[in-house]
This record gives C-alpha cells, sequence and structure tokens, in this order.
C-alpha cells in the first residue's frame, strides 16, 4: 500500500469547518481594527535575510526559516566554509532570502521603504502568516497567523492606551475572558542597573521572560550561565517577587529603581497608561507584571501581553512599544506601538471553551434536490433567484438516490431542502422540507424566495 502523503511538523490543513472558525476570528478582528481608523497593508512571505537577521536576538536568528537560492546555490559557496561546517557563514552564501518571523520588522522595512506616501501617525494593520523553525508543541506552529495592529509616527502614550481598548473589545466580542500582563522595558533597564548589571540587559530579559515557563530557580540558573553575578541575582530576587495592587507595585518598584533616571522614566510613563484606564470603559483586568520581559531585542518602551484565564496556553496577544525600529533601515527616531493577535492560539482557546457560533460552520442554507434533467432546468432558475437574494445554495450536481442526497444535506448542516418534481412542476410549485424540525410543505415557486428572506434562522 502507497504510503500516504503528509505536511511538515508545526503546519497544518485546515477543513471547511475550521475556516469558517478561523474567519470568525478574523473577522472579528479586522472590524475592530477598521473601527479603530486603522488601515489594511500586506507585504511577501519572503523578505532579503538582511532584513530579518539581527531584530530577534540570537535566539529568534536561529528560529528564521532560510530560502536557498534558486539554480545552483553552491556555486557561490566558499568551498573551505564548507569543508568547516561553518554553517554561520555559509548560510548567507546559499541564501539570500527568508520567510518572515513576524509582521513588525516588515512593516517597519515597508515604512522606510514608502515614507513619502505614508501619512504619520500611520495607523496599519496587516493579517497574514508568518514562520518559525521552532519546536512544535501545543500551541505552538512552525506556521501561524498574526493579527497584528500598529501605529507609527507618534510617541504619545494615548495609543498604547487605545491598543488595550482594542484588546478589550475583541475578546469581549470573542467572548474569552482575558488578563492583559503589561511591563515597561525602562524599568527593565533601570532594574539591570541598580543591581549593577546595566551591560546585561539582554541576557537578563530574556532570561526572566521564561520565568512563568521554567520557573524561578532556572531562570537563576541561566542568569548565572549568562556571566550575571551571584550578588546582582541576589538583589534580582525581591523584584521578581513584588506583590500588591498596580499602584503598590509601581511604588514599591519606583523606590527600588529611583537611582535609575531610565527606570523612573518607565514608571512615569506606565503610570501614565493607568491613568488613562481609570478614564475608560475596560472590562478587562490589566496586570503591571514586572516580570514581563518580552524577548525581541526592538522593544524599547512599554510591553503588553495576553492571557487567556480559562485555559492552559502560552499569550495569545502581545505587543509594545519600538522606538527606533525603522532606524536600522535608515530613517531614525520614528517611534511606533503595536500589538500582534496570535490567531491560532485564539482558536484553540475558542474550541477549547465552546465559544465558536454555530452558524457560523454552516456554508450552504438551501439545497435542491436533482431528480433528472426535466427537473434540472425548472430548478435552476429557482436556484438563481436564491443565490441573487443573498441566501447560500446549491443544487446536487446529478441525479442520485433520495437517501443520498438527503444524507449530504444533514452533514453539510443545510436547513432546508427543496424538491420539485413532476406534480410540483405541474403545479408551478416546490416542496420545502426543513431539515431541522422535519416539517415539510408545499409552495408556489415564486414566494420561494420571499419565504427564504423572512425566515432568520
Amino acid at each position: 500500500m502507497a504510503q500516504k502523503p503528509s505536511i511538515p511538523k508545526g503546519t497544518r490543513d485546515f477543513s471547511p469547518l475550521e475556516m469558517a472558525r478561523r474567519n470568525y476570528i478574523f473577522d472579528t478582528v479586522k472590524s475592530v481594527f477598521k473601527l479603530y481608523g486603522f488601515e489594511q497593508i500586506e507585504t511577501p512571505a519572503m523578505e532579503n535575510l538582511s532584513t530579518l537577521t539581527g531584530k530577534y536576538g540570537e535566539e529568534g536568528d536561529k528560529l528564521l526559516f532560510k530560502i536557498l537560492n534558486s539554480g545552483d546555490f553552491l556555486s557561490k559557496a566558499n568551498e573551505n566554509d564548507l569543508s568547516a561546517k561553518n554553517s554561520l557563514k555559509t548560510t548567507f552564501q546559499i541564501a539570500e532570502k527568508g520567510l518572515r518571523y513576524d509582521l513588525t520588522v516588515p512593516f517597519a522595512r515597508y515604512v522606510v521603504q514608502y515614507q513619502s506616501d505614508i501619512n504619520f501617525p500611520f495607523r496599519r494593520y496587516q493579517i497574514q502568516p508568518v514562520w518559525r523553525a521552532d519546536r512544535p508543541q501545543k500551541g505552538r506552529y512552525r506556521e501561524f497567523y498574526q493579527c497584528d495592529v500598529d501605529i507609527i509616527g507618534s510617541n504619545s502614550l494615548l495609543n498604547e492606551y487605545e491598543l488595550i481598548q482594542i484588546v478589550d473589545r475583541i475578546f469581549t466580542r470573542l467572548g474569552i475572558n482575558v488578563t492583559v500582563k503589561i511591563n515597561n522595558r525602562k524599568v527593565l533597564a533601570g532594574i539591570a542597573e541598580t543591581i549593577g548589571e546595566a551591560n546585561r540587559i539582554l541576557d537578563i530579559t530574556i532570561a526572566i521572560d521564561k520565568l512563568d515557563k521554567i520557573g524561578l530557580d532556572k531562570v537563576n540558573e541561566e542568569l548565572a550561565e549568562k556571566g550575571v553575578s551571584a550578588s546582582a541575582i541576589l538583589k534580582l530576587q525581591p523584584i521578581l517577587r513584588l506583590s500588591g495592587n498596580n499602584e503598590e507595585k509601581l511604588d514599591k518598584i519606583e523606590q527600588v529603581i529611583e537611582a535609575s533616571e531610565t527606570g523612573r522614566k518607565g514608571v512615569e510613563e506606565l503610570r501614565t497608561i493607568f491613568g488613562f484606564l481609570k478614564t475608560g470603559n475596560i472590562s478587562t483586568a490589566v496586570e503591571l507584571d514586572l516580570t514581563l520581559a518580552r524577548g525581541l531585542n526592538y522593544y524599547t518602551g512599554a510591553i503588553f501581553e495576553v492571557k487567556a484565564n480559562d485555559v492552559q496556553i502560552g499569550s495569545i496577544t502581545g505587543g509594545g512599544r519600538y522606538d527606533d525600529l525603522t532606524g536600522i533601515f535608515g530613517l531614525p527616531d520614528i517611534s511606533g506601538v503595536g500589538i500582534s493577535f496570535g490567531a491560532d492560539r485564539i482558536y484553540d482557546v475558542m474550541e477549547q471553551l465552546n465559544l465558536f457560533p454555530r452558524d457560523q460552520t454552516i456554508s450552504t442554507k438551501v439545497l435542491f434536490v436533482n431528480f433528472g434533467k426535466a427537473e434540472e432546468n425548472y430548478c435552476l432558475p429557482l436556484l438563481e433567484q436564491v443565490r441573487m437574494a443573498g441566501i447560500a445554495s446549491e443544487i446536487f450536481p446529478s441525479e442520485e438516490k433520495m437517501k443520498k442526497q438527503m444524507n449530504y444535506a444533514n452533514k453539510k448542516g443545510v436547513k432546508y431542502v427543496v424538491l420539485a418534481g413532476e406534480a410540483e412542476i405541474a403545479r408551478n410549485e416546490v416542496t420545502v422540507k426543513n431539515m431541522e424540525s422535519g416539517e415539510q410543505f408545499s409552495i408556489a415557486a415564486n414566494i420561494l424566495v420571499d419565504f427564504l428572506i423572512k425566515d432568520k434562522g
């Protein structure tokens, strides 16, 4: 027996049912983005490797999918590097492009490339797949969709507040109970300064960002392995264990890092955002989490993560402020802030909690039964009228046994089956069967559309 074909680990096929549910998420997210005045763009699936590398940190660079050059990709490779198995040097000799790791760096490239055509501040949204050469596991895929929304060309903290509003509105509409975790990279920089390790801010943030996943002891081990001194690790412990409400945490951390100007600035920004939240009507809990770091190198200010409260899964949304991401492409001092909704994890949460509306999975409302050529000719004009009225409908494509056609209707979740045999044609009628209730009745053919339009089910 021939072996069945398969797909790469960490990727998935999506059935019609799954696509209907995914589109429900996309449509909900898109409607909220539009409500806040954001405009849609798209960027290519692949970017030049020079665009992608060096933007996500050492660990992120390892997760980039590289695309081999066309043709004889080894023709430009250095033989010494090949024989020495120098993968780092060889990679850039045989691959000039890669699949995008996220949507933010390509967006920054887009802003710089089309800066003369953009009206700043630019409010953009983007819904496209990204790829990461990660180890596949539950809730973590190698190919997945992100729904990004960014405001670039403005350093106002009102933008951070609006992003939290967007999070609140989207997850309220989807029915997911979430908590927004917020921190500030300036506060983390202030902590690093305070414990005497200012030059190891990246090592510290990468390590403590794993606190929820690996625990405090493992974080301390990783910090030590990175060269952070034992005294600095000791000073860090009470900071990682800070408790209380948001204001109490801010007061405590402000005292701890009062000698750091950068850290004080971060606290001030957080106080401003929490001040905006007090004036708004937001039902979602927003919690200051001083262990939140987000590993991406380009964040410089407020950072966010959103956790589902009723499902054990990683963050389903995340983002933050980046003050000079466009600078690496030649356009300095353009501040932006954005947040990304992980559609695949959101899907997993909604599926586990049974939150998808039932009618989102039904593609066809009306099926015309096929009794033969004469009946086809009678039904086809009626089918066109039903479709012109905006009602999803189809005719069974061939004359088959009634049982087979009715089973087809049942499996598709069709609500109404329309039958027209010799008797109905002679009377210029159709028989309509409600597949949900089992009720069956005859009506004049010329009022079929009116009946279906009036039915809201």
